[in-house]
């Protein structure tokens, strides 16, 4: 008779995705605060500040190196995974309704609190002077969608101290623009398309099984960026800019904890189930403040944890990742130019707050998924005719602000596709009200997804 070996396994909470992620938060902030108050800036940082700034821009740089190849295939083959669902267009059509509608609540939330904070009022705080400005518009926007190259790609060439350095840049827009094109053409064409889609679904599996071993050392990354941020910006610049900061954290604390609820029980769904099975994926849209390089996270907990079904999430979950943007395009620029209005002193009528919804609305494909919504700011703001020199104003705590917005767009990004599939009868109920095992990064083994966590 055998004996059974001791297991030598570690405790749940010590190889959970969310322990770990929160673990690095608590070290990441204690470093931060420790390189701060021994004398690191921005400018010069410290022997520790400057480790944590190399880990965290690292982590970032690994994520952005497959972001070009990963929107392309990803957008590819979610048009073409249409072709294997029952009803895809009025799927598409459903959840680019719920993209709008949930958008449009979003920005009501964000003016409601622009005017209840008055967060521009007395605030204080100038333009920096290195800011420049920039210039966005409706045009601008649209002929930037016109790809200048197969590949959307650009570069830039600046000379510092006779040195000259080139930096290679691309077009989120215009690389969404060329997928998008050539997904539909390659379904138009039909069976002779069928090798490149193929071709297209093995370079997406490589691309996000790489991306799966970036994402599985997100708490090393978590350390340093959310060291640097506090090495960096620390408690001052938020504390100039409070009311600002606050009111935007409100703003997505609503969407996130109030709106998204509501629409999960509106749909007869568990709101602990929804948190629990979107949770990882938020919690790396935080630290990561990108919602391209969380995409096959958002993709697998939807999946996975949420139920919908593989053909339809393979589209709406990358589509969602460019496009559903309800902190980055919702709740900051209506906060935001409420901000810079009352800031210079400008008075904003009845058809100023249409504008602000209309714009969230309708561009917020500007943010592309890519960190920062600086461009949708800027669209905003020239819609409006206010001041752009008011970006300047806000870019000191964009960093800390990303991170709440990013959180948000993830969230959204996975509940649309779910209550889609719920309206349209396809949600797996069993996956989504399954006990959830912690392990996002499982292999594709549904049985251990639905196993029953050990005490």
């Amino acid at each position: 008779m055998s004996k059974t070996a001791p297991s030598s396994r570690l405790p749940r909470w010590m190889t959970s995705f969310g322990p770990q992620i929160i673990a690095a938060l608590i070290v990441g902030l204690l470093l931060g605060l420790a390189a701060k108050y021994t004398g690191s800036t921005a400018e010069q940082p410290n022997g520790l500040g400057e480790a944590l700034q190399i880990i965290g821009s690292s982590y970032v740089a690994l994520l952005r190196t497959a972001v070009i190849p990963l929107i392309f295939f990803a957008v590819v083959a979610s048009i073409a995974n249409l072709s294997k669902v029952t009803n895809a267009a009025r799927l598409a059509w459903q959840t680019l309704l719920w993209f709008g509608i949930t958008a449009l609540i979003s920005v009501t939330i964000g003016m409601a609190l622009g005017l209840v904070f008055q967060p521009g009022a007395n605030t204080g705080q100038g333009t920096p002077e290195e800011y420049t400005g920039k210039t966005g518009d409706w045009l601008g926007f649209l002929t930037g969608l016109v790809p200048s190259n197969f590949l959307g790609l650009g570069a830039s060439t600046r000379m510092d101290d006779g040195v000259a350095s080139t930096s290679v840049s691309f077009n989120v827009l215009q690389i969404l623009v060329i997928a998008i094109a050539v997904g539909v053409a390659a379904l138009k064409v039909g069976k002779a398309a069928e090798p490149f889609l193929n071709f297209s679904a093995s370079i997406l599996a490589i691309i996000q099984k790489v991306l799966w071993w970036i994402i599985r050392i997100a708490p090393i990354g978590t350390v340093g960026l959310i060291g640097n941020a506090v090495a960096t910006y620390g408690w001052d610049t938020i504390g100039a800019l409070g009311k600002f900061t606050l009111a935007i954290y409100v703003g997505l604390a609503l969407v996130l904890f109030a709106l998204y609820p509501v629409l999960v029980r509106l749909h007869g769904l568990s709101i602990k189930q929804y948190f629990s099975g979107v949770w990882p994926a938020v919690q790396l849209g935080f630290v990561s403040r990108s919602s391209i390089g969380t995409l096959p996270l958002t993709q697998r907990v939807t999946e996975r944890n949420l139920g919908v079904p593989s053909g339809y999430a393979s589209f709406a979950v990358p589509l969602g990742a460019t496009t559903k943007m309800d902190g980055c395009a919702a709740i900051y620029p209506a906060i935001s130019a409420i901000f810079v209005a009352q800031f210079f002193q400008i008075d904003l009528t009845l058809t100023d707050y249409l504008l602000i919804a209309l714009v969230s609305v309708l561009g917020s494909a500007a943010t592309a998924g890519t960190t920062g919504a600086i461009v949708m700011l800027t669209l905003t703001l020239s819609t409006l005719g206010l001041p752009l020199a008011g970006v300047g104003l806000l870019l000191a705590v964009d960093p800390i602000v990303d991170m709440g917005r990013t959180a948000v767009n993830v969230a959204g990004q996975a509940l649309v596709p779910t209550i889609v599939a719920k309206r349209e009868g396809i949600l797996d109920l069993d996956l989504y009200n399954a006990p959830r095992n912690g392990n996002p990064f499982a292999e594709d083994n549904l049985s251990e997804e639905l196993e029953p966590a050990k005490a």
